[in-house]
C-alpha cells in the first residue's frame, strides 16, 4: 500500500515539475522569438518598411503587446508562488520602516540592471506591490528601470563622454530614490486597487494561515495570471496602441524653436513635450544628439529624454488599472519635479 502511495506521489511530482519545466521552456521560446517573428511578418510578409512611421508603429503594437503579456504572465506567476510562502505583513515588516530608505536604493539599483521601457516595467511593479513590498520602494524601481539602463549609459558615453554620462546616471538614481521615498512617506497604499493585494485559490481569498501544497501554490500562480490579465488587457491594448501611434514621432523643429538656450522655460517645455511621448533611451538618443548639434542645452535635452522614458502616457494608461488617479498624479508630479530640477541644474553647470 505504501509503495503504491509513494509511486503515485512520485508520479505527481514528476508531472508537476515536468509541466513547469515545459511551460518555462515554452515561455522562453515565445519571448525569444517574439521580435524576429514580427520582423519577418510585418517586414517580409506584409511588406511594410520597419523604419517608416507606419511600419515601425504596426510592429511596435504587436511586438510590445506580446512582450508585455509574456512579462506579466511570467512575473506574476513567480511572484504569486513566492508570495504564498510569506505573508504581506511579514514582507512589509522586513522591508518597511527603518529599512525603507535602503529599500529605495536597492530598488533603484535593481531598476538600473533591468532595462525595461516604462510599459514593460509595469508587470514587475504589479508583482512587487502584490508581494507586499512598500509602495514607495516599488516606485523607485518603476522610475529607475526605464530611466537609467546600460543601453542609455553606453549610448550617452559614446555621444557625450564620461562627464555627462555620470551626471545622468547619478541624477536618474537620485530622482528614483527620492521620488520613491517621498511617495512612500505619503502613505498612499489606499490608492492601489484592492485586487492587487488579494491572493485567491479556486476563487477564495487566502491568508498566511492557509496550509498550502505545491500544487496549491502553482494553481494560485496560474489563477492570478489569468485574473490580472483579464482585468488589465483593455488598458494594455489601449496603452500600447497609443504608444504605437506616437512611436517614432520626433518634434525636432518644435524643440529648435521653443526650447532653445534663450528660453528660460525650455526645461519645462521639454518635460511637457516628453511626457506624452513613448520611447526607450535608445530610441530617443538620436534625437537628443541631433538637437545637441543644433545648440540646445544638455540639461534641457536630458530632461526631455528622462520625461520621455520615465513618464509616458501609455504607461499611465496601464497603471490606471492598478492605481487610482490620485496616486498616478502624485507619481507623475514628484518625478516630473525631480526631472525639471535636474534639467535646470545641468544647464547651470554644463
Amino acid at each position: 500500500m505504501s509503495t503504491t502511495v509513494e509511486s503515485s506521489t512520485r508520479r505527481k511530482s514528476v508531472q508537476r515539475w515536468g509541466g513547469l519545466a515545459l511551460a518555462a521552456a515554452a515561455w522562453w521560446v515565445l519571448y525569444s522569438a517574439n521580435q524576429p517573428f514580427w520582423d519577418w511578418l510585418i517586414g517580409s510578409v506584409v511588406g511594410l518598411d520597419l523604419t517608416s512611421r507606419l511600419g515601425s508603429g504596426v510592429h511596435f503594437f504587436f511586438y510590445d503587446s506580446i512582450k508585455i503579456i509574456l512579462l506579466l504572465a511570467g512575473i506574476i506567476f513567480l511572484v504569486t508562488v513566492l508570495r504564498s510562502f510569506m505573508s504581506v505583513e511579514r514582507t512589509r515588516a522586513l522591508l518597511g520602516g527603518k529599512r525603507e530608505g535602503i529599500g529605495n536604493v536597492l530598488a533603484a539599483g535593481l531598476g538600473v540592471v533591468t532595462p525595461f521601457c516604462s510599459c514593460s516595467a509595469v508587470p514587475a511593479f504589479i508583482g512587487f506591490v502584490a508581494s507586499g513590498i512598500p509602495l514607495g520602494v516599488t516606485m523607485s524601481f518603476l522610475i529607475a528601470s526605464p530611466l537609467v539602463n546600460e543601453v542609455a549609459i553606453a549610448l550617452l558615453l559614446g555621444l557625450f563622454g564620461v562627464g555627462p554620462t555620470l551626471m545622468y546616471v547619478g541624477a536618474g538614481l537620485v530622482i528614483a530614490i527620492v521620488a520613491g521615498f517621498v511617495i512612500g512617506k505619503l502613505k498612499l497604499e489606499r490608492h492601489v486597487e484592492p485586487f492587487v493585494f488579494e491572493t485567491k485559490l479556486r476563487g477564495k481569498v487566502i491568508d498566511s494561515s492557509t496550509d498550502l501544497t505545491w500544487d496549491d501554490r502553482i494553481q494560485m500562480g496560474i489563477e492570478e495570471v489569468a485574473s490580472i490579465l483579464r482585468k488589465i488587457w483593455p488598458y494594455l491594448l489601449v496603452g500600447i496602441g497609443l504608444g504605437a501611434a506616437i512611436h517614432g514621432w520626433a518634434p525636432e523643429d518644435f524643440f529648435a524653436t521653443y526650447a532653445g538656450a534663450d528660453n528660460p522655460f525650455a526645461v519645462l517645455v521639454a518635460v511637457l513635450v516628453g511626457v506624452p511621448l513613448y520611447s526607450n533611451a535608445a530610441g530617443i538618443l538620436p534625437l537628443v544628439d541631433a538637437l545637441y548639434a543644433k545648440g540646445l542645452p544638455m540639461g534641457t535635452l536630458l530632461a526631455f529624454m528622462m520625461a520621455t522614458v520615465a513618464l509616458s502616457l501609455p504607461e499611465m494608461i496601464l497603471l490606471r488599472r492598478v492605481l487610482k488617479p490620485k496616486l498616478i498624479a502624485v507619481f507623475v508630479s514628484v518625478t516630473a519635479v525631480g526631472i525639471i530640477a535636474v534639467g535646470y541644474l545641468f544647464n547651470a553647470v554644463l
